[in-house]
């Protein structure tokens, strides 16, 4: 028996007096089973409208959303498991030979790395309401691609040499060569 069906043993038990066993196995299969919603109440023979009456109620309702939490916990923790592993292909790609591979790549490491920036800034936010510090900027999944995309066609054949990017000003191609070394 795994974790994921010793949560919902406990769940169930302790939760016994409070929901029928058909509310329980009918919430077993919707978030165990590999029937969608529909499937699972013709399996059990519940109406769509008692459906939603349990809904109504306070203990399924309850239930069910802590069902859904722990589905979401358990979805964010296997992401955090595999992050390096996808980090690690995003920075491999950056170098593919392909230049809308390594451009879509680029934009995917930017992307992230934004939103990761704004959800720390959020949260710092959130604890201190009353701080005056200025937002974190970011560019927009917008911006980075249309920036990421100039910058593949300039490596695509029209500037190919440092010396020329140097001569004309464009240092865009150096700095992502040279962030793409630290990565």
């Amino acid at each position: 028996m795994n974790s994921e069906q010793r949560t919902m043993d406990y769940e169930q038990r302790t939760n016994r007096k409070k929901l029928t066993r058909k509310q329980l196995a009918v919430l077993d299969e919707i978030f165990l089973g590999e029937l969608d919603e529909q499937q699972v109440l013709d399996r059990y023979k519940v109406e769509r409208g008692v459906y939603y009456r349990w809904l109504g109620d306070d203990d399924f309702a309850e239930q069910f959303d802590r069902r859904i939490a722990a589905a979401y916990r358990q979805s964010a923790a296997l992401v955090a498991r595999y992050a390096t592993v996808a980090a690690a292909k995003l920075v491999q790609l950056t170098d593919s030979t392909s230049p809308e591979t390594a451009r879509k790549a680029c934009l995917d490491i930017i992307t992230y790395h934004g939103l990761q920036a704004r959800e720390r800034h959020k949260t710092y936010h959130e604890r201190q309401a009353t701080s005056d510090e200025p937002a974190a900027s970011g560019l927009s999944p917008e911006t980075a691609s249309k920036i990421l995309e100039v910058l593949a066609q300039q490596e695509d054949g029209r500037q190919t040499t440092d010396d020329k990017r140097r001569a004309t000003g464009d240092t865009a191609s150096l700095k992502l060569r040279s962030a793409k070394q630290r990565l």
